[in-house]
């Protein structure tokens, strides 16, 4: 007989979770004004907000730690992450910052000016939020297929090439400081990219004289399914398939707190020393000095392990198999969801669950409130509160997707915890109909509105 598949780990530490009543979410929800992001944790018994900086660290992970070096310059604890960094990811320049937003603020307070156009497949918030914020434009280039959740192909977030052709024929080099290509596709449903795509998207960077930055929060996510889903690559370790991928590009930047397994910690790193140079005035203004850039020596060291651990393909097995298994639990249940499972999460079709809510009162929104009624677990939403308003027309964008995110934290919950989140979703699920209104904008920030916003039930 086979044996059924195990974690490839033990757990050493606990930490102690609570239950709560309906009647205390009601209260608690009402009181966060219907914004999952503004509740306590305390009120939340399964969070799958994000796996940013969510995820369990390692026994060699916190003994790194404990030999961090805190000197302002030229820690030992920075040559650690730079040789990581060399030797895993092949870049010889980077720059340290606190998480992956602060090394978008970094390399775009560089290279964007107003006007300009950054095509990509699906930027994620943050990432449009700093080119919108610059009054430049945010493309997305994602190939049609991506937005078909019951579709079934292997590389669903892959930039359509020919898309992309058509951006840097329409506008000037000059008005493209680089093409964005998100390893893996976050708001596609965390959905890979080929290899092949890679070079494809590489190469037409090269045609047209364009800098390509790899996003590469969940890389190694990324060259797993390349292993397992590209026949070229199957017996390649990966490792040798993050070499490659990131051979391609030009520049990188990376929240450490998802695939480097990591609680903070970020870095834009570089092929070019000029330009490496070029950012490091907005590292030091905005971040600190070069050598630590906002980040402690106790995190770069434990963020060099990370590197390394989170290459293996024994860890990522694990952690992907986990994200399937949810998937497998909502198939017997019938619930949709953004096909195949991703890398990272559950992405729930929250357009094909709640046909009764309008779009003007945010449906995945609406299921991810009711899903915390429901049994404590936070999810988070991509969709129309996400994609937030046209900085020209102040009109929401209402997308093709409306999804509800559940974010698999890693090394953190078992698969009980994932049974108790597909129970959940079913017992929604079962009510559907019965749910017919969402909620309605009281206040808003102009940006990047979904972290701060308040709502209220629509009436």
């Amino acid at each position: 007989m086979e044996l059924p598949f195990a974690e490839s780990y033990r757990i050493k530490m606990v930490e102690n979770i609570k239950k709560s009543t309906r009647e205390e979410r009601e209260q608690w929800i009402k009181d966060a004004h219907y914004n999952l992001f503004l509740l306590k944790s305390d009120y939340v018994f399964i969070d799958l907000l994000t796996d940013s900086g969510t995820g369990a660290m390692s026994d060699k992970q916190w003994s790194a730690i404990m030999l961090g070096d805190e000197s302002y310059a030229g820690a030992r604890s920075y040559y650690n992450m730079k040789n990581a960094i060399k030797d895993i990811l092949g870049f010889d320049y980077f720059l340290p910052t606190h998480q992956g937003r602060a090394a978008e603020n970094v390399l775009y307070s560089t290279i964007i000016k107003e006007g300009d156009v950054l095509p990509g497949n699906s930027h994620f918030d943050t990432t449009k939020g700093h080119i919108e914020f610059r009054r430049a434009t945010a493309l997305d280039c994602t190939i049609d297929e991506a937005s078909d959740t019951q579709l079934e192909i292997p590389f669903k977030g892959n930039v359509d090439v020919k898309k992309l052709e058509k951006a840097l024929q329409d506008n000037p080099k000059e008005k493209i400081p680089c093409v964005v290509l998100t390893v893996t596709n976050n708001t596609a449903g965390g959905q890979p990219v080929s290899m092949q795509n890679i070079r494809e998207v590489s190469a037409l960077c090269k045609k047209y004289g364009v800098l390509l930055q790899m996003d590469s929060a969940r890389f190694a996510e990324n060259a797993y399914f390349i292993k397992t889903r590209e026949a070229e690559f199957k017996n390649k370790s990966i490792k040798e398939i993050v070499k490659e991928m990131f051979s391609y590009a030009d520049i990188m930047t990376m929240s450490s707190k998802k695939d480097a397994i990591v609680n903070m910690g970020g870095f834009v790193a570089f092929k070019s020393e000029e330009l490496w140079k070029n950012c490091q005035k907005f590292c030091i203004m905005n971040e600190g000095f070069i050598t630590y850039g906002g980040m402690s020596g106790r995190d770069m060291n434990a963020l060099a392990v990370g590197l390394d651990e989170g290459t293996e393909f024994d860890y990522l097995e694990t952690r992907i198999k986990q994200v399937e298994y949810l998937g497998s639990k909502l198939d017997e249940y019938g619930i949709p969801y953004q096909r195949p499972a991703g890398g990272h999460a559950i992405f729930v079709d929250a357009k094909k669950i709640l046909t009764h809510v309008p779009k003007e009162e945010f449906i995945a929104q609406t299921l991810g409130i009711e899903l915390y009624l429901e049994a404590g677990i936070r999810g988070v939403e991509i969709g129309a509160m996400l994609a937030d308003r046209d900085p020209i027309t102040r009109e929401n964008r209402f997308p093709k997707l409306e999804l509800l995110r559940l974010a698999i934290p890693r090394r953190t919950y078992t698969n009980n915890h994932m049974d108790v989140i597909a129970t959940a979703l079913k017992n929604v699920y079962d009510r559907r109909e019965s749910i017919t209104r969402g909620y309605v904008i009281i206040r808003e920030e102009p940006i990047m509105r979904h972290f701060t916003v308040e709502m209220d039930k629509a009436k």
